[in-house]
């Protein structure tokens, strides 16, 4: 466990805090390990009938800790394996989850949203995913459930030419529900899990299942796009892209050959 994921239980609603604002609440593999942990010990506990997702600091997520990410060295994809344990948990979860977003969500930040029940976010969110500048592809389901929802113009202009979306874009795509006061943003979205909470549960449970429907094809899309993103990281694309972003320069990509 981290102190960087704070966990609290009341009234039947297991919150998630992303608690490491001084680095953007930028996720490690601790942190990935922390929230499964906590995410399949809430979904087999009785006491627990629904999952809150929020940030802290004025921040959601800045994604993955790109520091973090790369320590494990060449091939660093496949020896996160905490990372792939999240992405592969997030269309298996049993029970209702509810995101609580302000400020900047990026990357995997923006890609759970599309596993959430119900999405709440300040007027201050922006939501990107920047795989492809980074020589990467989309993860987590992405490139499935985002042209699903927002229909395929949208997610491409999103995942592809890697503009941001702002809250009022995202509500009009689709994948935030409402937008909120920053004050008020955490209490809606725990106000929403107890209502939740309320329900019969069996009946809550399959409801859900029917409207989310067979989780098969969106885990099989999780493990296409992480064996491709594996593959991506170790490209000359990709070590061009990391470097420049260490650098703080743009980068230099070579020009494909037709």
């Amino acid at each position: 466990m981290t102190s960087d994921i704070a966990i609290e239980r009341n009234n039947r609603v297991q919150t998630l805090r992303l608690s490491r604002p001084e680095k953007k609440n930028a996720l490690t593999r601790a942190m990935y390990a922390a929230l499964c942990d906590a995410i399949e010990a809430g979904d087999a506990d009785t006491a627990v009938a629904a999952h809150v997702i929020a940030g802290s600091g004025g921040t959601f997520t800045a994604g993955n800790d790109i520091g973090d990410f790369l320590a494990a060295g060449p091939g660093a994809g496949s020896k996160n394996t905490e990372v792939l344990r999240f992405i592969r948990l997030l269309p298996l979860i049993k029970k209702p989850v509810i995101a609580a977003v302000d400020g900047i969500a990026i990357g995997i930040g923006t890609t759970l949203l599309f596993h959430c029940d119900l999405v709440y976010a300040t007027p201050a969110s922006t939501f990107a995913t920047p795989f492809l500048d980074l020589g990467l592809v989309p993860e987590a389901g992405s490139s499935l459930l985002m042209p699903r929802l927002m229909g395929y113009q949208r997610a491409f202009e999103m995942l592809l030419l890697g503009d941001p979306f702002s809250a009022e874009r995202a509500h009009a795509a689709g994948f935030v529900n409402a937008i909120v006061p920053a004050d008020a943003l955490e209490s809606t979205a725990v106000k929403a899990a107890q209502r939740l909470a309320a329900k019969p549960p069996e009946a809550l449970a399959l409801a859900r299942r029917m409207l989310r429907g067979n989780a098969s094809d969106i885990s099989q899309r999780v493990d296409e796009e992480a064996a491709a993103f594996v593959a991506r990281l170790s490209s000359p694309e990709a070590r061009e892209a990391f470097q420049a972003f260490i650098e703080k320069r743009p980068p230099r990509f070579s020009p494909q050959s037709g």
